[in-house]
């Protein structure tokens, strides 16, 4: 049995932090694979969101999607997780990982140049079955500042692509990631939490509509040619502006997306920017930029080049692309993600009702998964056992052989064969009960359990 615990020490190492066994299985497995003194590993989710965290402190732990590979595979090759998912938006940084919690904690603040002392306050360690039921409710939009919008999904799915690109999910990730779609997608089919959401991308061009007379008066810019760029100009084509720009660091990319959107776009470099400013009523930036690109300086020059005209901007990034100073600017109505909230109430009641069926079903879908979990748990031990009784039944046939081959009558062979087989196979339960003596009344009732035995008095 020893030879299992050392073959199998990753599995083993994992499988005690979850709770996910039956008490007959955790006695056993303790009795017989001595896995009570291993090191403190388990499935949990650290990180911070748009509820636990300002905008300050989110930009700050955020990860670029350029260093995303190389931080997921530094947080496993540092030995604080054995697998890892590191998923960063603008609104949440969350490490998945089967790993020591602190040590993930302390792998992140240096990673980002930070105390652990410094980001702690904001942070939220989940616990495995709490993990679940985060990852779950991420993936449906029932954690986003938008209720239910499906951004969030494809941000997961790029996360968990970026983590087996760089080797680092395995059993347990992996798991939870496919049964995440899996939920999300029945969540989305068989709720109307997808239907009353507000996106994001809806919710900057009614912000524009508060400001504006109508969006069709106005010049719109885009800085960035990313996903929530593209969704976002997508929705403000709708409502046909009289000029849409999209500027970016490679013109290819900006042309790209113009040519997607359903009406005339124009392709700009990001260098021309300066220049070209003064020319918009309207910006929306969001890059994966570490640096501010658009500063005080910048606006002010443009302001008055536009009369001072008021400009709307709205800056989806994190860390942020424009300077929060220009927020301070007469004319300037400067918005960030954590301004998004106000917008997004419109329909309250009726998503509030289509998120109490989500949460139901993110409810049974934590069950099921759980089930399963306990399922997969006990597949090692019963390889293991079935392995060890191959043998004894291969030992006891090969010295019958022997014996017939020698002329021993077959009957003198089959009997002794039996009782050789009987001994091997009872030999580890009944020195364990002899062992036990009455003092382990739980691994007394195991054993009895296993083999069907009625205890007598």
């Amino acid at each position: 049995m020893m030879r299992y615990w050392v073959k199998k020490h990753t599995e083993v190492h994992i499988i005690p932090a979850l709770p996910f066994f039956s008490s007959f299985i955790s006695v056993i497995i303790k009795r017989f694979f001595h896995t009570s003194h291993l090191p403190p590993m388990q499935l949990t989710a650290i990180g911070l969101n748009h509820q636990t965290a300002p905008l300050s402190i989110r930009e700050k732990v955020a990860f670029a999607a350029a260093v995303l590979p190389e931080a997921v595979r530094d947080l496993v090759d540092s030995d604080a997780a054995s697998e890892a998912v590191i998923l960063s938006t603008c609104n949440r940084t969350e490490l998945y990982c089967v790993g020591d919690v602190e040590a993930v904690i302390r792998w992140l603040a240096d990673y980002q140049g930070l105390k652990a002392e410094e980001i702690r306050p904001y942070l939220y360690t989940l616990g495995c079955s709490d993990t679940i039921r985060h990852a779950f409710r991420v993936a449906c939009g029932l954690d986003s500042m938008v209720l239910g919008e499906p951004q969030i999904l494809g941000q997961i799915k790029d996360a968990l692509r970026v983590a087996q690109e760089q080797e680092t999910v395995d059993t347990w990730l992996n798991a939870l990631f496919q049964k995440t779609f899996a939920v999300a997608k029945d969540i989305r089919s068989g709720t109307a939490v997808g239907e009353h959401s507000v996106s994001m991308a809806a919710a900057s061009v009614k912000m524009a509509e508060q400001i504006f007379p109508a969006v069709s008066d106005l010049n719109v810019l885009f800085i960035g040619a990313g996903e929530m760029i593209e969704l976002v100009a997508t929705y403000f084509a709708a409502k046909h502006p009289k000029k849409i720009t999209v500027a970016n660091r490679t013109l290819a990319r900006a042309e790209e997306l113009c040519e997607k959107l359903s009406v005339p776009a124009e392709a700009r470099l990001l260098s021309e920017l300066p220049d070209l400013l003064s020319q918009y009523d309207v910006l929306v930036s969001s890059t994966a930029s570490q640096l501010p690109i658009v500063g005080k300086g910048m606006v002010e020059r443009a302001l008055k080049q536009r009369h001072y005209l008021p400009m709307f901007m709205l800056d989806l990034a994190v860390p942020r692309d424009i300077e929060p100073q220009v927020g301070e600017l007469n004319d300037i109505y400067l918005y960030t993600v954590d301004d998004m909230m106000g917008i997004v109430q419109t329909g309250q009641e009726a998503r509030r009702q289509a998120a109490a069926e989500a949460e139901a079903l993110v409810d049974e879908k934590v069950v099921e998964f759980v089930d399963w979990q306990r399922s997969r748990q006990s597949v090692p031990l019963i390889r293991s056992l079935r392995d060890d009784g191959e043998r004894a039944r291969r030992h006891v046939l090969a010295n019958a052989m022997k014996q017939l081959a020698k002329g021993t009558p077959p009957q003198e062979v089959l009997e002794r064969l039996s009782v050789q087989l009987t001994n091997k196979l009872l030999h580890p339960p009944t020195a364990t009960l002899s062992k036990a003596s009455g003092k382990d009344s739980e691994l007394v009732e195991a054993v009895a359990k296993i083999y069907h035995l009625k205890q007598s008095d």
